[in-house]
């Protein structure tokens, strides 16, 4: 984890449902999006000048934010992004940069810059590829009160364990859980 002193902070922001899935919050968040919720949402992008993606994430925010308005859509349009992909050759949304070279490597040298904090939204693979090199800072997960049943879920079978500690938990009127883990 990060001292302030000796490199930038990773947190990771993820929907999921109670059985664990994270794929396509799309298609289950919606009913749940109170003004809790685009609190909790907004503030892990104010604390943020870094967006850090995978290319599926990259790739369905640059088709939608572009075209927002409003304190959100400023905050992630006018915000930093650096994409994770092997197969992306081109990026088109402002002020977004390619990750190049092997991919952890890659992030503790993004890591070791100046900066603020690097919000990581989305992005199952890169999550769970960070949080097992240890170079996640804080795993920021909104659980929603539903089993969605199928899907991709944070952990699948056969992950390794990987203590954390809760740092922080809020209950929001819709049923959403707030909770912030770091690595134990």
């Amino acid at each position: 984890m990060s001292d302030g002193l000796t490199g930038r902070k990773i947190v990771a922001g993820l929907f999921v449902s109670l059985d664990g899935v994270v794929e396509a919050p799309e298609r289950w968040h919606f009913p749940y999006l109170s003004e809790e919720m685009g609190a909790a949402v907004g503030s892990m992008y104010a604390e943020a000048d870094t967006l850090l993606l995978g290319r599926a994430t990259y790739e369905a925010f640059a088709a939608v934010w572009p075209r927002r308005t409003g304190e959100l859509a400023d905050a992630i349009n006018g915000i930093g992004k650096v994409v994770a992909s092997t197969t992306l050759t081109r990026l088109g949304w402002s002020d977004s940069t390619l990750i190049e070279g092997e991919l952890v490597a890659a992030v503790k040298e993004l890591k070791e810059r100046p900066g603020g904090t690097i919000t990581i939204a989305g992005s199952i693979s890169l999550v769970r590829t960070l949080l097992a090199a240890g170079l996640l800072d804080e795993l920021r997960l909104l659980v929603h009160p539903l089993v969605v049943g199928t899907g991709r879920r944070l952990f699948p079978d056969g992950t390794a364990p990987v203590p954390l500690k809760l740092v922080r938990s809020a209950a929001f009127a819709t049923g959403v859980l707030d909770l912030t883990y770091r690595p134990a």
